[in-house]
């Protein structure tokens, strides 16, 4: 695990900093989260499969669900209909194997400090060459990247160091037939795990224009609706721009990051049939924190994706 910079006390160290190792996370395991996810760290699986259309292809990511146990979850993700829970490390692989699931998109480096910096190429190039080799390995599709934060750095001069950088893993992704999917994050949000200032590739033109320099089919974007909703919005519209260059989305309430519910303001139900006119036959993940019941908030949400 790389080292961040942190000014702030000890309960800052959460997703931010433990996204910095290969593990990602699953690091998160070990912090501290509301007690209404407590309550249900240990609750089974319920009864009844969601998913009945099948179209999209759902995927869960943990880090939003501690401290529920990943048995418990993989229970649960199976039981519904999802077919993926991602953003585990291999040690974890057996246990989503266990349930018929898949990791549709594998960690590697962290947000932080990301391919924008040339010193930290060495650190991101070993962490995304381990994650396309255990992602191959096992047959699965996609490792995430990220930009890192501009720290004073232009974003011109960031985006010629990211789409260097990259280039020099993009074979490997080539050869190993796996995605590298760079996710465009928000850094509007100040709150932990909500939002990550001062974070580089915050723009999805930003994203693509690495994309399109790099000119590799590996070489995608990590679609998170939240987090494009809070900088740009348009969404549908932006979909429908760049659907080609998208390897991967993530889903949750806009604001908070909750569930998918009438509290928040997206429409999710047209997104996902826009996602489909487009051609999209990879992952949608669910990435909100619940703030009722998880699993059935995750019942909901899965639900109301499966059009």
């Amino acid at each position: 695990m790389h080292k961040t910079n942190q000014s702030g006390p000890a309960a800052r160290l959460t997703r931010r900093r433990l996204l910095g190792s290969a593990i990602g996370a699953t690091a998160l395991t070990a912090l501290s989260v509301p007690h209404f996810v407590r309550a249900a760290e240990d609750k089974p699986a319920k009864a009844g499969r969601v998913v009945t259309n099948g179209r999209i292809k759902q995927s869960v990511c943990p880090w939003c669900f501690n401290p529920m146990p990943l048995e418990t979850l993989c229970q649960s993700a199976a039981a519904m209909g999802i077919l993926s829970v991602e953003l585990v490390p291999p040690t974890d692989w057996p246990t989503l194997k266990k349930h018929g699931l898949v990791c549709a998109l594998t960690s590697s480096h962290g947000f932080v400090d990301g391919w924008n910096r040339r010193e930290n190429w060495a650190m991101c190039r070993e962490k995304v060459t381990q994650a396309i080799d255990a992602s191959a390995a096992a047959g699965f599709p996609s490792v995430i990247t990220f930009s890192g934060f501009r720290k004073g750095m232009s974003d011109d001069a960031g985006l010629d160091n990211t789409v260097a950088g990259l280039k020099t893993v993009i074979g490997l992704a080539e050869k190993k037939k796996v995605n590298l999917c760079f996710e465009v994050l928000n850094s509007r949000v100040a709150t932990e795990m909500k939002g990550h200032p001062d974070y580089m590739g915050d723009k999805v033109e930003w994203g693509v224009e690495v994309c399109r320099r790099i000119g590799s089919p590996r070489m995608k974007i990590l679609f998170d609706v939240y987090h494009v909703q809070i900088m740009q919005g348009d969404i549908i519209a932006r979909i429908r721009q760049f659907h080609e260059y998208i390897g991967h989305y993530h889903t949750a309430g806009v604001p908070g990051r909750n569930e998918l519910d009438d509290t928040q303001e997206i429409n999710y139900p047209p997104i996902m049939r826009e996602i489909l006119k487009t051609g999209y036959t990879g992952y949608v993940a669910q990435e909100f924190i619940p703030l009722r019941d998880p699993v059935q908030s995750l019942r909901e949400a899965v639900k109301l994706c499966d059009v």
